[in-house]
């Protein structure tokens, strides 16, 4: 009789499921908002001289979490990339609950780089000095062209349009030789360098190429814009 019963007993332990040796945790809504943080910063890239906000959804007034089994589950609820809004799915097993519980949040992200911006509104055709200039941190997603980081890069350049205080310099709102413009036209071998002079016939930002016309002979040559007043002819 005692054989018999200590076999049911071990045949009981074999074919129950147990959560004896699995730890139990109460999460509590603060540590799920880290937890959902978490899972959306290591899917984020970004340059390192970005600035990176994630803010989770506000979960104040919810329901406290059940007591769960560990690990507790935390995923992206869909395989996206990550965007200015993102939901992240959190769940676990409970010893309270004939299901497992689980809960949706949002998290919000913000990815910001330093930008060149206006200090001033900057009228048509200035020429721009260091006291025209500051750098800010602008959401990426605001960014609507190719900015600038470093003031350097645009002293002396001129603005096309106008760029109202605070707001990007922009590359299409600017020139580093502008149409009309007398520009140092450049000559370069490995051996030996050439420069005259000559004029703009369009607008260009550096690396684009230009139409210039030689002042000496009034030749219309092709030219890529090399700095501020400066272009380079390809020998």
């Amino acid at each position: 009789m005692i054989v018999k019963l200590l076999s049911f007993i071990i045949l009981l332990l074999t074919i129950s499921p147990t959560f004896a040796d699995e730890h139990i945790v109460i999460p509590n809504l603060s540590t799920i908002s880290e937890l959902a943080k978490e899972v959306v910063a290591k899917k984020i890239t970004a340059d390192a001289t970005a600035k990176i906000i994630i803010t989770p959804q506000n979960l104040e007034g919810r329901q406290s979490p059940p007591r769960c089994y560990e690990p507790i589950d935390v995923s992206l609820a869909s395989e996206r990339e990550i965007s200015r809004t993102n939901t992240v799915k959190v769940s676990c097993d409970s010893p309270d609950l004939a299901y497992p519980w689980q809960i949706y949040l949002s998290v919000r992200v913000s990815i910001e780089y330093p930008v060149v911006v206006a200090k001033d509104v900057l009228a048509h055709n200035k020429v721009l000095s260091a006291n025209d200039l500051a750098v800010a941190y602008v959401d990426q997603y605001s960014l609507r062209g190719d900015f600038f980081a470093n003031k350097r890069q645009l002293l002396g350049t001129r603005v096309k349009r106008k760029v109202s205080k605070g707001s990007p310099l922009l590359k299409r709102n600017l020139c580093f030789v502008c149409k009309g413009d007398p520009v140092s036209i450049w000559a370069k071998t490995a051996s030996f360098e050439i420069k005259t002079t000559g004029e703009a016939m369009k607008d260009g930002n550096v690396g684009d190429m230009i139409k210039v016309k030689n002042t000496n002979s009034n030749k219309l040559l092709d030219a890529q814009v090399i700095g501020i007043g400066e272009v380079e002819v390809r020998m």
